[in-house]
């Protein structure tokens, strides 16, 4: 027997279970995470807040789920949780022992999410120092001043102006694509970002922007052929290779996620989110020692904020469940 809440979410862990000692027990009680894309993805935290004051905390497994044990009967607020998003209250559970033993989160994934975290920055190009006329770079900079203001449809009107003026530019085909995106307008980012590609097959950004859209739709497999395309004809790039390790995970490729992870360490302008990647890839793979190692990369290197608090959270798990504390 299902209660169905509702709440908005970003990605998902491993396991780890709460368990409380008081009054009247339920054994048992199961939270079930749902995705619209149906996609289990990294990071969700579920909380369970009575009251009276108990608390319950868990995470995801790969299922989806979180199993809470010994938890006192009464009235709980579920709230959700993840790495890049403010807690979600998704409302009100009534835990007793005559009473159901499942809920069900719906949980929807924006798909500006990897656009808007403001962790895989701009995807917009600049119209500086491109080989194009320059009636059209102007057309491209006062587009990119517009969609800054989120005025899209006039946008839109200057970078056709662009295209217009030079129907090979790569760059506008490009920008038209992020601008579609942002408006919902799947089809028309498709196009326009093949179109990018057909008159510049070597056009790294526009493969990249590829890649993100398929993350946001959860085709993984998709999302790695994009952006090895990219990584190929750009691999100093950083954040290629964050996404590239992000999709090899959700894709179930751990060995590959955690090269590509550390690839990306190497660059000179590296990304801390990869060690949160490769720790949960070598979690995936049973090895406690290295994802504690990779997590503790990660506090080094992105001490303070809601990402390494939930790093710190993720670190105590690791410690209990797959290895021993490390010194930090």
């Amino acid at each position: 027997m299902k209660s169905r809440l509702c709440a908005v979410l970003l990605l998902v862990v491993a396991s780890a279970a709460a368990q409380l000692d008081a009054g009247k027990m339920v054994r048992r009680v199961r939270v079930r995470v749902a995705f619209g894309n149906g996609v289990c993805e990294l990071s969700a935290h579920v909380t369970l807040a009575g009251r009276g004051g108990p608390m319950a905390v868990g995470d995801t497994n790969d299922q989806c789920e979180v199993d809470f044990f010994n938890l006192p009967e009464g009235h709980y607020r579920l709230t959700v949780s993840g790495d890049h998003v403010a807690n979600a209250d998704a409302g009100d559970i009534d835990v007793m022992s005559d009473g159901p033993d499942e809920f069900e989160v719906q949980v929807t994934r924006p798909k500006e999410i990897i656009r808007n975290e403001g962790m895989f920055g701009n995807a917009l190009v600049s119209a500086a120092d491109l080989s194009v006329p320059s009636r059209a770079r102007k057309e491209l900079d006062k587009a990119n001043e517009l969609a800054g203001k989120q005025k899209w449809e006039q946008a839109i009107h200057e970078l056709n102006k662009a295209i217009t003026i030079d129907p090979a530019y790569a760059v506008a085909y490009n920008n038209l694509g992020v601008i579609y995106s942002h408006l919902g307008d799947h089809g028309r980012e498709v196009e326009a970002l093949q179109k990018a590609i057909r008159v510049n097959d070597h056009f790294a950004l526009a493969y990249v922007n590829l890649g993100r859209m398929h993350i946001a739709d959860g085709d993984f497999p998709a999302a790695e052929t994009e952006l090895d395309k990219a990584s190929a004809f750009d691999p100093a790039d950083p954040m290629t290779l964050i996404l590239l390790s992000y999709a090899e995970f959700m894709d179930q490729r751990f060995d590959e996620a955690i090269a590509t992870s550390r690839k990306a360490h190497a660059l000179e302008k590296s990304h801390a989110f990869v060690h949160r990647v490769a720790a949960r890839a070598f979690e995936k793979k049973r090895q406690g020692a290295n994802a504690i190692a990779e997590l503790e990369l990660f506090l080094k290197e992105e001490p303070p904020g809601p990402r390494a608090e939930a790093a710190r959270k993720e670190l105590e798990t690791v410690e209990s469940v797959l290895g021993e504390p490390a010194g930090r």
